[in-house]
């Protein structure tokens, strides 16, 4: 895996975040770090994912990604923005394929056994499994990935607090993407103090067990 992959692999959660307001980005990057999760995936959700990009880049120890990818376009934007890897919803072709071109790290999400194909036809090594409980979960994704045993995964979406962990236990999962920690509101109320101790109970829940 890349530098990147193997820095997510260690933190084993990737805060997924949605910002309304680029001027929450930095001390929201702090509250990560003081947290003990140095790591976050912007998303391009809003009108500014991308100045909030460039006002977490500022935080040097942050790895930073951005998520809601669906432009080769707003790959060079955020990558220029500063962020550090990639991560789509979905797997487009011309992306992934720009992508890997480029020596970019992206995670493209998958929901079945022909976007896994796919994504080996490129070299993956590492998928999002997404959105992983509404897909059926840790059972679904037992059952899709079991021809696919080179393959690592990302769960995201619906993860929780309550059931990171038994996505975690899986031996071909390399972390989740989780939002619980880094909820809107929490961040739109500049309830960093909260942030901080929400991702503190997350780093010590998935280092602990």
């Amino acid at each position: 895996m890349n530098e990147a992959l193997n820095k997510i692999s260690n933190l084993k959660i990737v805060p997924v975040v949605v910002l309304e307001d680029a001027e929450n980005a930095h001390p929201l990057a702090e509250a990560l770090v003081a947290g003990g999760l140095p790591c976050a995936e912007v998303t391009f959700r809003t009108n500014a994912a991308l100045e909030s990009i460039k006002a977490m880049s500022k935080a040097p120890e942050l790895l930073l990604g951005a998520g809601t990818v669906l432009t080769i376009d707003t790959v060079k934007a955020a990558m220029d923005a500063g962020a550090s890897f990639i991560v789509s919803p979905g797997f487009n072709p011309k992306v992934v394929g720009y992508c890997v071109e480029n020596n970019i790290p992206i995670t493209p999400g998958i929901s079945n056994p022909t976007d896994i194909e796919m994504a080996l036809e490129f070299g993956l090594e590492v998928v999002k499994f997404f959105p992983a409980e509404a897909m059926g979960g840790v059972k679904t994704l037992k059952a899709i990935s079991a021809p696919y045993n080179k393959l690592k995964f990302m769960p995201t979406g619906g993860i929780s607090a309550s059931n990171i962990m038994d996505y975690l236990s899986l031996p071909f999962v390399i972390a989740c993407g989780g939002s619980w920690m880094v909820k809107g509101d929490l961040i739109n109320n500049k309830n960093f103090t909260e942030i901080k101790n929400l991702t503190a109970e997350a780093v010590s829940l998935v280092n602990n067990n």
